[in-house]
């Protein structure tokens, strides 16, 4: 494997998983107010066009990667939505 295919990887990986300790945070203290959910828009918005890019460009690890990541910005939309409410 190229070492440009290891640090896209790599790149991909990290990103994608970076919204995981937010969403573990929110689901063990039940709270949210903390966190903004336009951010979360944006950052839905910006990884689901990385995915189609990856489509168009028939490149699964951007593909994978950035699903993985709308998926988590959704989740993460979700919680908020739930644990804001629920505060208020």
């Amino acid at each position: 494997m190229e070492i440009k295919t290891i640090i896209g990887i790599s790149a991909g990986v990290l990103t994608a998983v970076s919204s995981l300790p937010q969403i573990i945070k929110v689901l063990k203290d039940k709270k949210a107010q903390a966190v903004s959910p336009v951010m979360y828009f944006v950052l839905l918005v910006g990884n689901a066009l990385w995915c189609y890019y990856g489509i168009l460009l028939d490149e699964l690890p951007i593909t994978i990667t950035n699903a993985f990541s709308v998926v988590c910005d959704i989740i993460m939309i979700v919680l908020n939505y739930r644990f804001s409410k629920k505060t208020k």
